[in-house]
């Protein structure tokens, strides 16, 4: 919730007794301000009190900015259920070859390993001699 300040002179007590006159002012900082500032925070071994002293500003305006842009952020996502994957189908003519040789046909797929299809053309060979 933000407070709305107004441009009236404050006064505020001193030890002496006197008093200090000053104007409050209201800055207004873009998003694009707002992140770049915040992004300054997460560097390692950034300090918040000297970014926002670098910038004018209390370190509680940076934990505010930084829970409105997690407020923010957290209101676009959905509940979401992972589910395991399926493998995806494949046509189970992909890939086969077919050795037809009179009466008989030797039926390969495209996931046989070399020595399995060595073996199977070695077998078709003693068939035809």
């Amino acid at each position: 919730m933000d407070i709305e300040q107004s441009k009236e002179p404050r006064m505020s007590a001193r030890r002496d007794g006197g008093a200090v006159v000053r104007v409050e002012r209201r800055r207004h900082w873009s998003d694009e301000e707002k992140l770049a500032i915040l992004k300054e925070t997460t560097q390692p071994g950034a300090i918040m009190a000297v970014v926002a002293r670098r910038y004018g500003i209390g370190t509680g305006q940076l934990y505010t900015w930084r829970k409105q842009l997690l407020r923010g952020a957290m209101a676009g996502f959905m509940p979401v259920e992972l589910a395991p994957a399926e493998p995806l189908a494949m046509p189970s003519d992909a890939g086969r070859i077919e050795i037809r040789r009179g009466d008989f046909t030797v039926s390969i797929d495209r996931l046989v390993d070399r020595e399995a299809l060595r073996l199977a053309l070695e077998v078709v060979g003693e068939l035809e001699r």
